[in-house]
């Protein structure tokens, strides 16, 4: 216990740039490390990226085809055997509330790689990965290692106004892409939770670049004033739309897709008001959730919103899809959401909800014959209920 306080001591203690630098100079101290190298995940979450000294992205790793890229996968420490010796490679995963942020790799002499230390190193892991969150207030040290390559300015705008790509609690689990990841423009997601409740929006703004990044921007921040002010799911949807009809009289509006879960009973309130679809698998079963379709934000003044109801059981999972996404079409001329999207679910459903949204991209991606992407995202949420352990 006197170890880990020491850590926590130190990494609190440490300029915001040099985490990994402190934890080197502590772990050759106390377990006589010979490196330890911070991989960050990328963007698009396909690579993992070294972060260096300099703060700039050094090394990269495909997260599909290596040692380090199975442990961050597995959500387990992965051990390989360094060559032409008999030390030891220990991959952790570095992971905050189910936000898979990369992998910390230590080497070990043999005799050092015990159970014992082990146990210490996921502690160091995962203490680690907080302290980034805290780190990033204060530097851009992680932000540009975890760039495989420049982002647009729109998608800069974008990605600074998202939560986490992932979140678990007892009760349910997200996971959220965008695509194409170094360029998005008008897509977003958002969530927060508190004791009682969680609420979510999926985001399809219009248009391209900057001028969707600001349109988006004050959508999501106008949504997010409301519900910090406490008001309910329909009058959130009708603020946003005056602070929208105010600013553009019309000329550009926002699809949003609006729920909110009372995490006690599953019990959920929509608010359907534009073009994201909400698909559901309840066992093998997977259909489109249809709500009744309501005006896009900032389309007309003063509209009016009204939420619907409907519970969610425990083992279902909810995907929630932009148009970049089901209208998609394949070299033939078949739009994704005919068929191939029920299929990619059921594809995916053994996968943890951090894992589904890229899977059904590259999926989609596959679909229409492209190495990338149009505007697309991906929400997925499983819901455990509250009887979960």
């Amino acid at each position: 216990m006197t170890q880990r306080l020491e850590v926590e001591a130190a990494l609190r203690a440490a300029a915001p740039h040099a985490l990994v630098d402190t934890l080197h100079n502590l772990l050759t101290t106390v377990h006589r490390a010979t490196a330890v190298r911070l991989f960050l995940t990328d963007y698009g979450g396909t690579v993992l990226r070294a972060c260096e000294p300099s703060g700039h992205g050094g090394e990269s790793l495909a997260v599909s085809d290596s040692p380090e890229g199975r442990a961050l996968g597995s959500q387990e420490p992965r051990e390989q055997q360094v060559p032409r010796g008999e030390a030891i490679d220990h991959h952790l995963p570095v992971t905050v509330r189910g936000d898979r942020i990369g992998v910390l790799t230590v080497r070990l002499p043999g005799e050092r790689s015990t159970p014992e230390v082990l146990d210490e190193l996921r502690y160091v892991a995962d203490l680690l990965g907080r302290e980034i969150l805290v780190a990033e207030r204060d530097t851009d040290v992680y932000q540009r290692a975890r760039r495989a390559s420049r982002l647009t300015l729109a998608a800069e705008m974008q990605w600074q106004l998202l939560p986490a790509r992932a979140y678990t609690d007892a009760r349910f689990a997200l996971g959220a892409q965008l695509e194409p990841a170094y360029a998005v423009h008008g897509d977003n997601f958002d969530w927060t939770s508190d004791a009682d409740e969680l609420t979510l929006s999926v985001t399809n703004g219009m248009g391209e670049g900057i001028e969707a990044s600001l349109l988006t921007n004050l959508a999501v921040n106008a949504l997010r004033n409301a519900r910090r002010a406490g008001v309910g799911l329909a009058d959130q949807a009708a603020l946003a739309d005056q602070a929208l009809y105010d600013h553009y009289r019309g000329a550009a509006h926002v699809s949003t897709l609006l729920l909110r879960i009372h995490l006690a009973t599953g019990r959920v309130e929509a608010v359907d008001a534009g073009s994201p679809q909400m698909w559901r698998m309840r066992g093998k079963a997977i259909e489109r959730v249809e709500l009744d379709a309501q005006m896009p934000l900032g389309m007309f003044e003063e509209s009016h919103y009204a939420p619907q109801g409907f519970t969610v059981a425990p083992g279902d999972r909810l995907i929630f899809v932009s148009d970049g996404v089901y209208e998609t079409l394949s070299p033939p001329g078949e739009r994704y959401a005919e068929r191939a999207l029920a299929r990619a679910i059921h594809a995916t459903s053994l996968l943890p909800a951090a894992m589904v949204p890229h899977a059904l991209l590259r999926d989609v991606a596959d679909y229409r014959d492209a190495e990338s992407l149009d505007d697309a995202l991906v929400l997925c949420l499983d819901w455990f209920g509250d009887g979960h352990c």
